[in-house]
């Protein structure tokens, strides 16, 4: 009877479905076919739906809008053109033995299962404050019920507190003010009618971090005119509520401000629970090579990937580069012990370079954006045609999402 070696992927969100469709497009076709050893990938996430998070902020705002449908995709469905290489688990990954090489999975009702790995991709990515701008490591009806309830209150609130100058927070609180406030005319500044106060706060001098000054100030332009005001060098303390429909946000200097709606938008989380703690940086990331992206200290076929990972600055172009890096050299590791489990390959590893162009797009409503690809600033227009004009959720672009079809060409190396 054939072994079957089980190539174990921790997270089914962009990094881990990411992942599992380089595999088994680029990686699975070239392992020696045997009759004594067989490969298998094994995609774990506990929602069995992957949420496009990028479309929160137009979700947060309304159903019609954005539909719920449109935004949670099978996963499995995606998988299934590749038959008996590829299987799913519904579960989390409760904890993780690199000595023994099995992680043990959680798969509800007090269920465990324990898996052993040959080759492991740790993908399980970070979570957000606030249950609308991500999965939490729970089952996707939690944060349905959650885009549910923030609708609810969207469609009585009279007074918007977002906190967060980050991109989550610049287009949420565009789409809210678009949407409750329009737009201000040819020659003003803000809208003749504001039906809704919609106050962003900030703790830093300027909005999105990863864009200069100049961007982020127009992001400002386009925030007012929809009627949305902006608070810089402002820290929440705390807000608690809602009581009485109303959420008390307590700023750093003592002000209160009484909302309607208070939306956090701050802040990133590490899902990393199960990970042992000396394979952790101080924020709770994984260490793994900066260059490789192995866990050298978890031992052999070991890698990270995505936003939990210490090579990441929490941005989908890090994925987008560092998925075909782990699958190359994930490659050379499995040719390598495919007769011989200790066998290590020889030659360069791939190694990962971060993009240090200034890349990043940002719709501020429905019809305006600001943003910058490689360094180049680019007009409002391309922002709104490239994801501000349907937040990248139309029924190709899904479809190609789900099925791996931006991973279908190989990304070339030289192998220097």
């Amino acid at each position: 009877m054939a072994e079957t070696r089980n190539i174990v992927i921790l997270g089914a969100s962009y990094a881990g479905s990411g992942a599992a469709h380089y595999f088994l497009k680029h990686v699975y076709p070239h392992l020696p076919k045997s009759s004594k050893v067989t490969y298998r990938v094994i995609l774990v996430d506990p929602s069995a739906k992957w949420y496009l998070r990028h479309a929160s902020p137009r979700a947060i705002a309304s159903e019609e809008l954005m539909p719920t449908k449109h935004v949670f995709l099978n996963t499995v469905d995606g998988f299934k053109q590749y038959g008996d290489a590829f299987q799913f688990i519904q579960g989390s990954a409760t904890s993780w033995n690199p000595e023994t090489r099995i992680v043990t999975i959680s798969t509800g009702h007090g269920k465990e299962e324990q898996l052993p790995y040959h080759a492991l991709v740790l993908a399980t990515g970070t979570k957000t404050t606030s249950p609308l701008f991500s999965l939490q490591g729970t089952p996707h009806t939690d944060i349905q019920a959650a885009l549910r309830t923030v609708r609810d209150q969207v469609s009585r609130a009279k007074k918007i507190v977002i906190a967060g100058g980050g991109p989550a927070g610049v287009e949420t609180a565009g789409e809210l003010g678009e949407m409750l406030n329009g737009s201000a005319g040819w020659f003003s500044s803000w809208p003749s009618h504001i039906t809704t106060e919609i106050t962003l706060i900030t703790n830093s001098s300027k909005l999105l971090p990863k864009l200069r000054e100049s961007i982020a100030k127009q992001a400002e332009t386009y925030l007012n005119r929809v009627g949305v005001e902006v608070r810089y060098n402002t820290k929440v303390s705390s807000a608690t509520g809602p009581s009485n429909g109303k959420t008390t946000v307590l700023l750093h200097d003592g002000e209160e401000l009484i909302a309607d709606l208070y939306i956090p938008a701050t802040g990133l989380v590490p899902m990393s629970e199960y990970v042992p703690s000396r394979l952790l940086d101080g924020n709770g990331y994984v260490k793994n090579n900066p260059e490789t992206l192995r866990v050298d200290e978890a031992g052999p076929m070991v890698y990270a990937v995505g936003d939990i990972g210490t090579y990441s600055r929490n941005g989908i172009m890090d994925i987008m580069d560092g998925v075909p890096v782990v699958n190359s050299n994930l490659k050379r590791d499995l040719l390598a012990a495919h007769e011989n489990v200790d066998a290590k390959p020889t030659g360069p590893d791939r190694k990962w370079k971060a993009t240090a162009a200034e890349t990043q797009l940002v719709p501020v409503g429905q019809s305006k954006g600001v943003g910058a690809v490689f360094g180049w600033r680019v007009p409002s227009i391309f922002v709104w045609l490239i994801k501000g004009r349907t937040f990248m959720i139309s029924e190709s672009a899904v479809k190609d999402s789900l099925m791996g079809k931006n991973w279908e060409k190989e990304k070339a190396w030289d192998g220097k």
